[in-house]
């Protein structure tokens, strides 16, 4: 089915268009995006506004990176009337665009002897204080190293659903954010996180410094979050293609030049609180994407860390609480900033 962009209203997003699809967050070169494989997503045919380039105008459909959408052009991925076009083609009224999405091609992931700190663990679920700088899962620049493959070596069973590269991941936290994780280690108990996510009945609060020195005792941020338009590696508020984010903030404490704050997240979206607390001018400290060009302290990552976790139990529906303190680089900064 035909649909014009343009005639799409604020609310919508590429869930409201009849090719609705789901994949997976992924970032592939023109050389390693696979072909022919099975199953692949197929979208409906669709046009795109008269002159705009054919790149430009599949990323604002998929709500993907240029680069990604641009792979899919240079594998023939993209095809207008039936025959692939170049990124630059100039769209023609009447062009019938349609996009083929294959598969990624996923390689297992392999067990590291990496310490872990392990704070619950039990035959269902495992909870595990992350560290500043460790990746999730394996990704495109961050093969080995990661939590999965500390979890591998520790575990001799994780849950499936979300594929090999991430096996037992539920929930995750940025590389340069430290703090608590909970891993399911059957399919059965990852469900069951999963649902309470997606209910938001899991307690997740996190600690921040943020630039500025915040006036009320605390706030909401109630706005929306998608891919910023401008560029697509970064999030951003945005009306449309965006999700519905939802943020609550406590102050803890003021210095002369920056707040601490206590942070609840009553959505997950892709960096939310660190686009968020950008949003209302108060970016986190060190937060090389979205906070102040200007290093000042020297920090090797932003300052935020996920320290409260709370879940019920998926087996035995107990409710379990986790704290963990902030790393040390965290704590001297209050420290330092406490004498000043």
């Amino acid at each position: 089915m035909e649909k014009e962009l343009k005639d799409l209203s604020n609310e919508s997003s590429v869930e409201d268009l009849d090719f609705e699809f789901e994949f997976e967050e992924q970032v592939f070169s023109k050389d390693s995006l696979p072909l022919g494989l099975n199953p692949s997503v197929d979208t409906e045919s669709f046009v795109l506004p008269e002159g705009i380039r054919l790149d430009v105008g599949v990323t604002d459909v998929l709500g993907k990176s240029r680069s990604f959408v641009q792979g899919l052009i240079s594998q023939e991925c993209v095809v207008v009337n039936g025959l692939p076009k170049k990124a630059n083609y100039k769209v023609r009224l009447g062009d019938k665009i349609k996009v083929t999405i294959p598969t990624p091609r996923e390689s297992s992931a392999e067990p590291e002897n990496i310490p872990l700190e392990i704070l619950y663990e039990d035959e269902d679920v495992l909870v595990v204080n992350k560290p500043q700088g460790m990746v999730v899962h394996p990704a495109p620049g961050a093969w080995t190293g990661t939590l999965v493959n500390a979890l591998l070596y520790h575990c001799d069973n994780l849950s499936g659903i979300n594929g090999v590269l991430r096996p037992g991941i539920v929930h995750r936290i940025d590389k340069d954010t430290s703090g608590i994780l909970v891993v399911a280690k059957n399919d059965s108990a990852h469900q069951g996180l999963a649902a309470q996510l997606k209910a938001h009945t899991m307690e997740r609060k996190y600690l921040a410094l943020v630039h500025g020195v915040m006036s009320e005792p605390s706030g909401t941020v109630d706005a929306p979050i998608g891919r910023d338009p401008s560029d697509r590696k970064r999030m951003a508020v945005v009306m449309q293609h965006s999700k519905l984010a939802v943020t609550h903030y406590t102050v803890l404490e003021r210095f002369s030049e920056t707040t601490y704050l206590e942070v609840r997240l009553e959505t997950g979206r892709t960096h939310q609180i660190r686009v968020h607390m950008l949003y209302i001018k108060h970016p986190v400290l060190g937060d090389p994407v979205y906070g102040s060009k200007k290093n000042q302290f020297g920090l090797p990552g932003q300052m935020l860390h996920a320290a409260h976790l709370g879940f019920e139990h998926p087996r035995s529906g107990t409710w379990m609480k986790f704290d963990a303190p902030v790393p040390k680089t965290f704590a001297l900064l209050i420290e330092k900033l406490r004498k000043h």
